[in-house]
This record gives structure tokens, C-alpha cells and sequence, in this order.
């Protein structure tokens, strides 16, 4: 065995299938195992990997028992050569394990290898080198000194900045996200120290392999993407903590005392330093708009009370000016408010929870000031206007925000169509099209890339050919390309993606025959999951619940059928189902005669979902309300579908 490849996985099913994808794609004739250990998911990953690779060794355990166990977990039934320790959200070149093996082939002094990555828009990723984080290392990089001095050899050390990244290296560190290690290497030294239960893992792994008398290489030759989950995570006291827990333990466990307390006087340090500015900047993340909005508000309302008594009232001072100061200001915040509990500051909002917030705001508003004694009660004029001025506010504000790059609190943001390229011939064009379409994604243009000059093409959506990609993504103003893997391997992807990256477009990979198109810059943010998968309907617990439901209503239905059977002109039919459901032959509730090769293949129903909306099988509509069926599936809808469609219970 050459290889050993393991992937702790934790709730990221789309990458890891991808992952996997990719690395049998980089196979490139080694002899290869991949050890998948899941950490209790439960996103259907494991049901996954039984039903689509049969021959990954995988490991189930019953609690999320963190990276290093796990990977250890691995480490012990690797029979191969080398052990790769690989994040679930990479992907690999084709080139990636070849290269990588016959580096260390080569290299006899080399204990771990790492490669040049890339994150999920084509950025490079510093961490693919870092330096080992002493107490001075890491003050330059907690102070960001090492972010003001990137090439200095004194300040950049922690990410090796100073040193060029398409040039091998030796190097300290090498990223948990992929570590390419001599099993007899890790024989010799252990496995991952478990003290460390995330973060921290890889830096002490890849010291113990520098004191053992190997070294860590930085490999330029190849690239992966890293779609880096915990980079979104970054700003929040919780990592902070469990980062710099991490560092104390490996000073603990490498420095000498002494050197020890700097390290951990350095810490604590770091601890109420990032802790500070993560307080603060969730305070404006999360309040600046709010506050914003509740000023801006005011002043505008201010502006229209000072107007309204000059020019109506005939006097610049007819109201109060303490009472009208304070009405206006907690009537902003009134309306702020509402429009903060009906959604209207969530990630890109909805209008209509905007307009509702308005609303809602101004009726709590009027009955407020009913409820006040006279001399409190200033003007239902400026009430009335006021909820004008806000409406127009909340509608132009969000407008702006939109346009200067504010986008979470817009709502253009999620209405506004996308305009995207696919990149592949005319059959994955159409079959990554009908993804799309059936995904709830508004498109405002779609155009297809052909990868060579010497394929013509008569498609309507035709837009050009990948040597002018970079020319079509301005001229058409494309806000996302999709690569299919079929007409394009990986190294050819990473390679596009990175001489796009200086372009705001986001990227996402099509693999053939997958239901799904996944990408993003990072793990946790991977926006629009176009997807035809639809195993919810198919998920255990589902069938379980749709089953019970079927024997239930059938049971009623018997029990009634004295009753009722005189309600229905097809008698005989109508027993023969009830008998067929009870049996498990039939279910009540489905797809009716409606068929898709998209579609997974369920019982044969009595009842099709569409006929909810008033549409048969053979409708426009029918496929639309059979993949929403299927990839939201409630047992609640087939109890709803049931009671409404009942008088049709009779129907073959």
C-alpha cells in the first residue's frame, strides 16, 4: 500500500463526497486506501460513503470525539507507505499524491510534506508554510506586525511570508488541512498528541517530526483548494479561547519553564487583546446598522417636525422641544425595533419583513400614544409622516447599502438575478442547468463556455471560449462560473481560478452524474447549494414516519369505510388501495405516475402531491412540485395532501 488517505468528517457532507472525488482522480495508478472517520454527523455522510463508495474503510463514532483522536483512529489502520491526513474540504490536482510521493521518495530526510493551497476563490492561503510560533513569533502576529512587515524575515515569520511560495521549501509548520507523512515517521514519534482536541494539532505534530531528526517540506509543484471552514469563525471569543488554549499546551509541553511563562504571559495577553477587538467588532457588526438606521431616522423625522410646525403650526418652537426630541428618538427606535424582529437585519432580508416592521411599528406606535395622558401627546401629523419617513428610509438605505457593498442588509441581494457561465459542453450545460433551474436561484443570464476553439456550437447560450473567459465575465457582468470536471480536471480548475481570483465572481465545481454543485470561498459560507438531491424523502426516519402515517390513515380509513364507502363510485378500487397501503405495496401520498431520471424511485401512490395545486402529471408545473416534494419532504404535507384529495382515494 503507498498511501494512506484520512478524512475526519464532521457535517460536511457535499465536500467530503467531493474530496473523495477528487482523490480518486488523483490516484494516478498508486496503490491508495481512504479512511473516512465521522465524528458522529448527521447530515446523511455516512449513509453517504455506504451508498457511493463502498470501498472507503469508514469509522462511526457515537460522539464528536475531535480531530486528533480521530485522526488517530486512522493512523491506526493505515497499511500504507505514507498517511495523508486531509481535510474534507479540500480538493486535490490530479497530480497532487504523485508528486507527493515521489518527493519523499526522494527525499529520505523529508519527515512531512505540505502543498501550495488555495481557498474556494483562488486566493493563496498563507498557512500552507508557517514558522513555529515562539513567544516573539507570535507577538509580531497577534499585534499584526507580521501583516504591516509580510516580507521582513523578523516580522514574517509566523506565515514564512518573507519566503517565495512557488519555491520549495523547508519549513516548521505544515497545515492540518493536508499533511503528506512517512508512516515510519509516525511510528516512531506517535500519532496526533489528543490533549489537543482542534487546533494546535498540526503545529505540535509537525514539531515532534522536527525534533526526530526529519524535515517539513513546503511543496510548490502542486495545489489543492481549502475551502478553510474556521476562517469565518475567527472573529468570535469562543475560537479565540480554544485557539490559545491550544498554545498554551504546546508550550507546556515543548518550552522550558521559563520560556514557558513568556509564552503564556505572551497568551493572555493575545486572549484579552483579540477578545477586546472580537467584542468590538460584533458590536459594530451587529449594532452600527441598527444605531445607523435609529439616527439617520430621527434626523430625517426631525427635519420634517421642524418644516411642519414653521410652516402649519406657524411657529419654530410650538413644540416642546425636550418632549419632541425624546418622542422622535424612541419612535425610531420603535420602528428599528419591530423591523429587527421581523427579520429585516438578518442576512439578506426580505422586503416585505421590512415593510411589515414598518407596519407593525406604526400601529404599536398609535396605540402607545392613545394610551398617553394630553400634555404627553404631541402630533399625529408627524406619527403619520414619520412611518412615511421611515418606509422611504428603510427602501433607499438598503438600496444604498447594496450599492456601496453592504449586501447582508440589503434585500436586492436576495432578489436580484445572477448572471452565470458554465463551463463544459452542451450536455453538462443542460444537465447543470436543470440543477440550477430547479434550485432557488433567480437567473438573469446564463452562458455556456465551450473549453476549445475546435468544438462549434449552435446553442443559443453559447457566450464564448475559456481563452476569453476573463473578457466574458466583464463584458456580461458575471457574478458566478461553474467548471465541470467532465471537460476540465482539477489542475486545470485551480489554475483558471486562480488567474480569475482579482475578479469578484465566485466559483463553483460540477462533477458528472452528482445532483449537486457545490463551492465557496470558505466551508460555512458556501451561499446557493444548487442541488437535485433529493434523499430527504429517502432518509430512515422519513420512511420510517411515512410509513406509520400510511398505516395509520389506512387503518382509519378501514374503520370508517362503512361509512363512507358510499361516497365513492370506484368501491372495489378503493378497498384494493387501502389493502395495497396497509400492505406497504402503495403509499397514499407521492409522485403519482409522474417519472424523472432525476427522481429517486419511490412506491407507486394513490395521490399525486401536484393535484394540490390543481395540476396532473402530465402538467408543466408537475415536475417542479415533485422535486420540491422530494427535497423538502414533511410527513406533515402527506397528511395535508390526503385530507384535501381525499374524495380521489378511489383513483387506480
Amino acid at each position: 500500500m503507498d498511501i494512506s488517505i484520512i478524512i475526519v468528517n464532521y457535517n460536511v457532507r457535499f465536500f467530503l463526497e467531493q474530496c473523495i472525488r477528487s482523490v480518486y482522480g488523483a490516484k494516478d495508478g498508486l496503490a491508495i486506501e481512504i479512511i473516512v472517520v465521522d465524528n458522529h454527523s448527521v447530515d446523511g455522510s455516512v449513509q453517504m460513503i455506504k451508498e457511493k463508495f463502498s470501498d472507503v474503510i469508514l469509522i462511526e463514532n457515537k460522539e464528536n470525539v475531535g480531530f486528533s483522536k480521530a485522526n488517530n483512529q486512522g493512523i491506526h489502520l493505515s497499511k500504507g507507505k505514507y498517511v495523508l491526513l486531509l481535510n474534507p474540504d479540500t480538493v486535490l490536482q490530479e497530480d497532487t499524491l504523485i508528486k507527493c510521493f515521489q518527493f519523499m521518495e526522494t527525499h529520505a530526510d523529508a519527515g512531512a510534506l505540505g502543498v501550495k493551497m488555495f481557498d474556494g476563490k483562488g486566493n493563496f492561503l498563507p498557512e500552507s508554510k508557517r514558522g513555529l510560533p515562539t513567544p516573539i513569533v507570535a507577538f509580531y502576529k497577534i499585534f499584526g506586525l507580521s501583516k504591516l512587515f509580510p516580507k521582513s524575515k523578523i516580522f514574517g515569520k509566523y506565515h514564512l511570508t518573507y519566503l517565495d511560495k512557488n519555491t520549495n521549501h523547508v519549513v516548521d509548520v505544515l497545515s492540518g488541512a493536508f499533511m503528506f507523512i512517512r508512516k515510519e515517521v509516525l511510528d516512531k514519534i506517535g500519532g496526533l498528541d489528543e490533549d489537543f482536541f482542534m487546533y494546535g494539532e498540526d503545529i505540535d505534530l509537525s514539531y515532534r517530526i522536527k525534533k526526530a531528526g526529519y524535515h517539513n517540506y513546503y511543496l510548490s509543484e502542486t495545489s489543492i483548494i481549502h475551502y478553510k471552514g474556521e476562517s469565518t469563525k475567527k472573529s468570535s471569543i469562543n475560537y479565540v479561547l480554544t485557539f490559545y488554549k491550544a498554545m498554551q499546551i504546546f508550550a507546556d509541553k515543548h518550552f522550558s519553564n521559563s520560556y514557558a511563562h513568556v509564552f503564556h504571559f505572551m497568551i493572555y495577553i493575545a486572549i484579552y487583546f483579540r477578545a477586546g477587538l472580537s467584542i468590538i467588532h460584533r458590536f459594530f457588526k451587529r449594532l452600527l446598522i441598527p444605531l445607523s438606521d435609529i439616527a439617520f431616522m430621527s434626523f430625517f423625522i426631525l427635519l420634517f417636525a421642524f418644516w411642519y410646525e414653521k410652516n402649519y403650526k406657524l411657529s419654530e418652537n410650538y413644540y416642546d422641544r425636550n418632549l419632541l426630541y425624546i418622542s422622535v428618538i424612541a419612535y425610531s427606535c420603535l420602528m428599528v425595533l419591530n423591523v429587527y424582529f421581523q427579520g429585516g437585519y438578518e442576512k439578506h432580508p426580505k422586503y416585505k419583513n421590512i415593510l411589515q416592521g414598518n407596519i407593525i411599528g406604526l400601529l404599536m406606535v398609535l396605540s402607545i400614544y392613545a394610551l398617553l395622558p394630553e400634555n404627553l401627546r404631541f402630533s399625529r401629523g408627524i406619527i403619520l409622516a414619520g412611518s412615511i419617513i421611515a418606509w422611504l428610509y428603510f427602501t433607499l438605505s438598503r438600496w444604498l447599502y447594496f450599492f456601496i457593498g453592504v449586501k447582508n442588509y440589503s434585500y436586492l441581494s436576495s432578489v436580484l438575478p445572477k448572471n452565470i457561465l458554465i463551463v463544459g459542453d452542451e450536455e453538462e450545460f443542460e444537465r447543470v442547468k436543470k440543477i440550477i433551474q430547479n434550485s432557488p436561484v433567480s437567473i438573469n443570464y446564463i452562458g455556456l463556455i465551450k473549453t476549445s476553439e475546435t468544438q462549434t456550437s449552435t446553442n443559443p447560450y453559447f457566450s464564448g471560449y475559456l481563452k476569453d473567459i476573463e473578457e466574458i465575465i466583464r463584458l456580461e457582468k458575471i457574478d458566478e462560473v461553474i467548471f465541470c470536471t467532465k471537460q476540465l480536471n482539477m489542475q486545470n480548475i485551480i489554475e483558471w481560478m486562480i488567474k480569475l481570483s482579482y475578479l469578484p465572481v465566485h466559483y463553483k465545481i460540477a462533477h458528472p452524474d452528482e445532483l449537486y454543485i457545490i463551492g465557496s470561498n470558505d466551508i460555512h459560507s458556501q451561499g446557493e447549494l444548487y442541488s437535485l438531491d433529493f434523499k430527504t424523502i429517502l432518509l430512515p426516519e422519513n420512511q420510517r414516519k411515512k410509513r406509520v402515517l400510511d398505516i395509520l390513515l389506512s387503518l382509519i380509513t378501514l374503520v370508517l369505510l362503512p361509512f363512507i364507502i358510499f361516497l365513492f363510485k370506484q368501491k372495489k378500487q378503493l378497498i384494493k388501495n387501502i389493502f395495497e397501503v396497509l400492505l406497504g405495496h402503495k403509499t397514499w401520498v407521492g409522485l403519482g405516475k409522474f417519472k424523472d431520471e432525476y427522481l429517486p424511485k419511490l412506491k407507486p401512490s394513490v395521490l399525486f402531491i401536484g393535484k394540490l395545486k390543481g395540476y396532473d402529471e402530465r402538467a408543466d408545473k408537475a415536475k417542479e412540485l415533485s422535486y420540491l416534494y422530494c427535497k423538502h419532504y414533511q410527513p406533515y404535507n402527506d397528511l395535508l395532501a390526503f385530507f384535501r384529495l381525499f374524495h380521489l382515494i378511489d383513483h387506480e
